[in-house]
C-alpha cells in the first residue's frame, strides 16, 4: 500500500507543479484566467499575490518529491514523514479553499482528492 500512496502522492506533486506553472508563470493568460474564472484586470491586480501562491505549491510538490525519493531509497523514517508533510499540507489547503468559500468546493475536490488518498495509503502502508 505504500507504492501506491508513494504513487498518489507523485501525482498530487505534479498537480501542484501545474499549478505552480498556472499561477506564477501564466496568470495573466486567457486559458488560465479561464481556469480560475477571473478577468484580465482582476488577473493583473492579483498577479502578485497569484506569483507566490504558485511557489506555495511547488514547494509543496518538491517536499513531497524529495519524500518519495527518500522513501524509495529506503530512508524509512524521514521519507514518509516528508511524504506525509508535503501532501498533508495540500489536503490542508484544500480543506481551507472549501471552508473558506463553499462555492469552490470543486475547485478544492481537485485539489484535494489525490493528497487525501496519498495520505490514507501511505499511512496504511507504514502499518
Amino acid at each position: 500500500m505504500l507504492t501506491v500512496g508513494l504513487v498518489l502522492a507523485g501525482l498530487a506533486a505534479l498537480l501542484h507543479v501545474y499549478i505552480f506553472f498556472m499561477e506564477s508563470l501564466a496568470w495573466t493568460k486567457p486559458s488560465t484566467r479561464a481556469v480560475f474564472g477571473t478577468t484580465a484586470e482582476e488577473a493583473e491586480t492579483t498577479k502578485e499575490l497569484a506569483y507566490n501562491q504558485g511557489f506555495y505549491n511547488l514547494f509543496l510538490a518538491v517536499v513531497s518529491g524529495i519524500g518519495i525519493a527518500l522513501t524509495a531509497a529506503d530512508k524509512d523514517e524521514v521519507g514518509p514523514a516528508l511524504v506525509l508533510a508535503g501532501v498533508g499540507s495540500m489536503l490542508a489547503a484544500a480543506i481551507v479553499l472549501v471552508a473558506s468559500n463553499p462555492s469552490r468546493a470543486s475547485a478544492a475536490t481537485k485539489q484535494g482528492l489525490v493528497p487525501l488518498l496519498a495520505v490514507v495509503a501511505v499511512v496504511i502502508g507504514l502499518q
